[in-house]
């Protein structure tokens, strides 16, 4: 390596200060555009109904999305076999936590005690749930109740996306002191100690993709309309590792991909906060792998307790790098499989994290999509070409 002395203080004086300063620049508009983009949508359907069954619809396709995605995750673990390349690893007295992920206590969580709080903190599914109430109570006051209200609303999604115009400049360098810090950091040598569990974990990701490209063909989305539209999304999320950070630039492409304004500023907001297709498999993979490693018998209740409790992590991960990791404890204890498993592979969970982004964009942005074919409207004509 050329001038190895300068690696450190270089990673820590630039690139990771660079890095942090466009992150946290896109991350200041996250709140108040998904707030005013989804009282907006919820506002312009206004009379028509489309709310209740917008949600329906939605959440069936990403409950079957998403068990797609995880049984592909759970397929190719067990057909790559990721960690049967070393020898069982003895846990002794250490084993996995007796707590297990509460549903109750989640769904208790994403309803505010206070709406401020929410939005000053960032909890997004929060802040989908205050938006939600405050566009619902809206539509059911008159017009001229509210009209002062939602000219505000507009006026600050206008501002935002100012100010999303203005740090898009950067984006260009902020992605490279991102992706610089962690090879500066990690070096290429960690790909090598893991390689199999990456690679695998990458395929399943790339069929997941694969798949959704055959589906939305299938559909009558054209996959060209789709990308130009989308495109500058995926490479965001990518780079990032952040769903929430190409949130903005979903929004704005949406438009381009042929999806109607309401719809698309309804869904999109809405799937970010829920859709997760990479936790998913990455959850289901390095459980099996996991087990695996430590020699753990794969019965089929723990292939079970695997898939349904990573089915529902995807829906409670958080769009911000390094939720992943976090997110291992519930699905480990879930199946009762060795917590130590998460410190081996924490230290590539960079690594592969940008795929994994890459699929929570692309499965949230493909299932607008496919809700706009399944409610068979006329600008779903925008798709072709």
């Amino acid at each position: 390596m050329l001038a190895p002395g300068w690696v450190e203080p270089l990673d820590q004086h630039l690139l990771q200060p660079a890095g942090e300063i466009f992150l946290r620049a896109i991350q200041l508009i996250v709140v108040p555009l998904v707030f005013a983009a989804l009282i907006m949508g919820i506002t312009q359907l206004r009379g028509t109904g489309y709310i209740a069954r917008y949600t329906t619809k939605l959440m069936s396709l990403y409950v079957v999305t998403s068990a797609i995605a995880i049984g592909l995750g759970l397929v190719v673990a067990l057909i790559v076999r990721p960690g049967n390349n070393a020898e069982a690893i003895s846990t002794g007295e250490a084993s996995a936590s007796d707590e297990g992920y509460s549903l109750i206590e989640w769904l208790v969580s994403i309803v505010p005690s206070n709406p401020f709080e929410a939005l000053a903190t960032g909890n997004l599914l929060q802040v989908i749930v205050i938006s939600a109430l405050v566009g619902t109570a809206i539509n059911l006051l008159k017009e001229e109740q509210t009209r002062p209200f939602l000219n505000v609303v507009k006026s600050m999604y206008e501002i935002v996306q100012k100010i999303l115009q203005l740090v898009l400049k950067i984006a260009p360098y902020g992605v490279f002191a991102l992706i610089t810090s962690v090879i500066a950091t990690q070096g290429f040598g960690i790909i090598g100690n893991l390689a199999v569990y990456m690679l695998g974990l990458i395929l399943a990701i790339i069929l997941m993709i694969g798949l959704y490209v055959l589906i939305l063909f299938a559909s009558g989305v054209k996959p060209k309309s789709f990308f130009r539209g989308f495109g500058s999304a995926f490479t965001l999320a990518f780079g990032t590792a952040s769903s929430n950070a190409a949130l903005p630039l979903a929004l704005n492409g949406a438009e381009k991909a042929g999806l109607q304004t309401d719809l698309s500023g309804f869904a999109i907001p809405f799937g970010t906060a829920l859709k997760r297709d990479g936790a998913g498999i990455l959850q289901g993979f390095n459980a099996i792998f996991v087990a695996q490693l430590f020699g753990v018998d794969l019965t089929i209740g723990l292939v079970i307790a695997v898939f349904l409790s990573a089915l529902l992590v995807s829906f409670s991960t958080a769009g911000v790098p390094g939720a992943g990791i976090i997110m291992m404890t519930t699905v480990l204890s879930a199946a009762n499989l060795p917590l130590e498993g998460i410190a081996i592979v924490a230290g590539i969970d960079r690594v592969t994290e940008g795929f994994r982004t890459l699929l929570n964009v692309f499965g949230n942005t493909a299932n607008a999509s496919l809700l706009q074919q399944w409610e068979n409207r006329p600008d779903s004509k925008k798709q072709k070409g």
